[in-house]
């Protein structure tokens, strides 16, 4: 097999000096409005003696914000003299869909989070894939990467892991998820997870955990708070910070086979019948869908496949043919 050429991205810091470094991955991009021009990706580098390095991340998905802005505010208060190892701080992981406030990249409509291990000589979403793959994954120990709903799904604010082939990696990320301390804990289901971020750091063996804090295209006071309350605790249970993982009371979940999802065969108006974290049972009428080209129609009725909690919904009130109307999870007792 040959060998992978170089990837063009180059780091503004350097990610073995002690101190706090703040700089850029920088990523050449000729276009037409900057024929030399560069993807300037923001990166802060926290570092101090010997210890574990945490790989933290917002804005895999452009249109997620609890990431970015617990993870800003991180990036402007952490010292040095803070932590034990190394904290390594990218707030806009696609930071060209993040400025467009899109999903997917304005450049090469790339979806980041479905591009992954990446090619240094394919596009810039391939390119910024590849260089997470290669470069930071491996100096990383344990990796959280923030996540919500975006523009178009709302979800109950949860940390999450995965069912993972080695059972002993999968208890230390449970164990990160759990010192996330989220108000909802899922054991959560991806129905696509090949190329995903999750799946390139969890082959190379590490403590993965993600979140899922809200949705609608923007944050709230509480769903940051969430945020900046898990990251620490998340950097305390990891022996980086010093001091208690602050805990609260977390529902755990879990998300066993493709039943939870219930996925839109119609266009129209959505009508949600229940509501993010009510209980209901197998068979209930969960959405109407409505036909907005005519008036006097019945609506379309979807209904649990399922008993469990409501843990997601479509966002906002239109929805498509192939989109997910909601998700349904056990509880766990």
């Amino acid at each position: 097999m040959s060998e992978l050429p170089d990837n063009p991205i180059s780091a503004t810091v350097d990610f073995s000096r002690e101190g706090v470094q703040h700089g850029f991955l920088k990523l050449p991009y000729s276009r037409d409005d900057s024929a030399w021009g560069a993807v300037m990706i923001p990166v802060t580098v926290v570092q101090r003696g010997r210890g574990p390095t945490a790989l933290l991340t917002g804005g895999n998905h452009g249109d997620e914000y609890e990431g970015p802005v617990a993870l800003s505010k991180l990036a402007q208060s952490l010292t040095a003299a803070d932590v034990s190892g190394r904290v390594i701080i990218i707030p806009f992981m696609n930071t060209p869909a993040f400025h467009a406030g899109r999903r997917t990249s304005p450049i090469d409509k790339g979806n980041l989070n479905r591009s992954f291990p990446g090619k240094p000589d394919g596009t810039v979403t391939e390119k910024i894939a590849d260089y997470f793959t290669r470069t930071l994954l491996p100096l990383a120990d344990i990796v959280l990467d923030i996540h919500s709903g975006g523009r178009t799904l709302d979800f109950l604010p949860f940390a999450a892991c995965h069912v993972l082939p080695d059972k002993q990696q999968q208890a230390q990320c449970e164990a990160g998820m759990r010192a996330f301390n989220a108000p909802y804990s899922m054991r959560m289901l991806e129905l696509d997870a090949g190329a995903m971020y999750d799946t390139a750091a969890e082959s190379q063996g590490k403590v993965f955990v993600t979140t899922e804090l809200g949705g609608g295209g923007s944050s709230t006071a509480r769903s940051v708070a969430i945020a900046e309350r898990g990251v620490r605790n998340l950097l305390v249970h990891a022996g980086i910070l010093q001091g208690e993982v602050q805990t609260a009371p977390s529902i755990m979940l879990d998300m066993p086979d493709g039943d939870c999802f219930i996925a839109s065969e119609h266009d129209g108006l959505l009508e949600m019948c229940r509501d993010l974290g009510d209980n209901v049972d197998q068979g209930e009428v969960i959405a109407r869908i409505y036909d907005v080209t005519r008036s006097g129609a019945a609506p379309v009725e979807y209904r649990a496949a399922r008993s469990g909690l409501l843990a997601a919904r479509h966002f906002p009130g239109l929805v498509g043919c192939g989109d997910t109307v909601a998700v349904i999870a056990d509880v766990l007792l």
